[in-house]
C-alpha cells in the first residue's frame, strides 16, 4: 500500500484544539449549504431561475420585492440562503484561524470552501446573467450547469474535511497525516462526483422536456432526433451503479475497523436509500419533491463519503488499527 506523506512545516509548535463550539459550528454550516443546493433544486425543477430578470446581485433591479411572483419569491429565497451561507462560511475562516494553530489542516480545507464558494457565487451570476436559465435550452446551459454543480460538490467536501480536521483527535497538523492509495481513492471519488453531475444533467432533460410516462421517456433517450440532454439522460443510473461498486469497497475495508464500521452501515444505507429513491423518481417521471430528496441523499451520501474516506486513507502517521482519526 502506497503512502504518502504531508510534508511537515518548519515550526514544531503545539497545536491549540478548536472549541465545542468551533466544531459545532462548522457542521452547522456543512448542514446549512446542503439546504442551500436543496433550495437551487426547487429553482431549477420549477423554471424560477429567471425569477429575478437577468438582474444580479439585486432581484429585478431592487432589493425590496413589491407584487412579487412565485418564480421571484422562490429565486428570491434562494439568493438570499446564498447570501447567509457565503457570510457562515467566511465566518468559519475567521474563527478556524483564530482557534487553530498555524498549519492546522482545517485552516486550508476552510480557505478551499470560501474559494469555492466565491466561485459558485461567479457561475450563478453568469447562469442568470447570460439566460442559462428557466427554459433555455441551449448546450452551453448543461455545460454551466454541470461545472455549477462539480463546484458544489467540491465546496461540501471542503466544509465536510474543515469539520472533520476540527474535529479530529489526531492527525489533523501538516507533517502528522499520510494519504494512502491515493491514485485509487481520487478515482473512485472522481466516478461519483461524475455521477453527480450526469444526475444534474438528467434533471435538467425531464424538467425542459417533460414526458407523459415512462415507455416515452426511454424512447425519447434513444431517439435519433432528440436533444443532448435527452441522449445523456440514460448515463446517469448506469455510471451511478460504477460509483456503486467502488462505494462498497470502501464500505468492505472500513468494516475491518470496529471504529468506522457505524460509519460504513450508514454509508450502505444511504447508498440503498438513494437507489430506491432514484427509481422512483424515474417511475414518477420526476416530481419535485423527489428531485429534492434525491440530491439531499446525494449531498448525505458524498458528506459521509468525504469523512469516511478521510478515516480510512488520510491518517495520522505511525496509526495501523484505524483507531487514532
Amino acid at each position: 500500500m502506497n503512502a504518502v506523506s504531508v510534508p511537515a512545516p518548519a515550526t514544531s509548535a503545539p497545536a491549540q484544539q478548536p472549541t465545542r463550539a468551533l466544531r459545532r459550528f462548522a457542521w452547522g454550516v456543512v448542514a446549512y449549504n446542503v439546504l442551500v443546493v436543496i433550495d437551487g433544486v426547487a429553482v431549477r425543477a420549477t423554471g424560477s431561475g429567471a425569477g429575478c430578470g437577468d438582474h444580479w446581485p439585486l432581484c429585478n433591479g431592487s432589493v425590496v420585492q413589491h407584487h412579487p411572483t412565485v418564480a421571484t419569491m422562490i429565486e428570491f429565497a434562494h439568493r438570499s440562503m446564498s447570501g447567509v451561507a457565503l457570510i457562515a462560511i467566511i465566518g468559519l475562516v475567521w474563527w478556524t484561524f483564530r482557534t487553530t494553530a498555524k498549519w492546522h489542516l482545517a485552516r486550508a480545507a476552510a480557505i478551499a470552501a470560501l474559494v469555492l464558494t466565491l466561485n459558485e457565487a461567479l457561475l450563478g451570476a453568469l447562469l442568470v446573467l447570460l439566460g442559462k436559465v428557466a427554459t433555455d435550452q441551449s448546450a452551453s446551459r448543461g455545460v454551466y450547469l454541470a461545472l455549477h454543480l462539480t463546484n458544489t460538490l467540491l465546496m461540501v467536501a471542503a466544509l465536510t474535511l474543515t469539520a472533520h480536521f476540527l474535529s479530529r483527535q489526531r492527525g489533523y497538523m501538516r507533517g502528522s497525516v499520510e494519504l494512502r492509495s491515493k491514485g485509487l481513492i481520487f478515482t473512485g471519488l472522481f466516478t461519483i462526483l461524475v455521477t453527480g453531475v450526469f444526475g444534474s444533467l438528467a434533471a435538467l432533460a425531464d424538467t425542459l422536456y417533460p414526458s407523459p410516462t415512462l415507455r416515452a421517456a426511454i424512447l425519447e433517450d434513444f431517439a435519433t432526433d432528440a436533444p443532448t440532454l435527452l441522449h445523456l439522460r440514460w448515463l446517469h443510473p448506469v455510471i451511478s451503479l460504477v460509483a456503486g461498486v467502488f462505494i462498497l469497497w470502501m464500505v468492505l475495508r472500513a468494516f475491518r475497523s470496529p471504529a468506522h464500521r457505524g460509519l460504513g452501515f450508514g454509508v450502505i444505507g444511504l447508498l440503498l436509500l438513494q437507489y430506491w429513491i432514484g427509481f422512483a423518481d424515474l417511475a414518477l417521471l420526476a416530481p419535485v419533491a423527489l428531485q429534492m430528496l434525491h440530491l439531499l441523499g446525494a449531498d448525505l451520501l458524498w458528506i459521509a463519503l468525504i469523512v469516511l474516506t478521510a478515516r480510512l486513507y488520510l491518517r495520522p502517521i505511525g496509526c495501523t488499527d484505524g483507531l487514532c482519526s
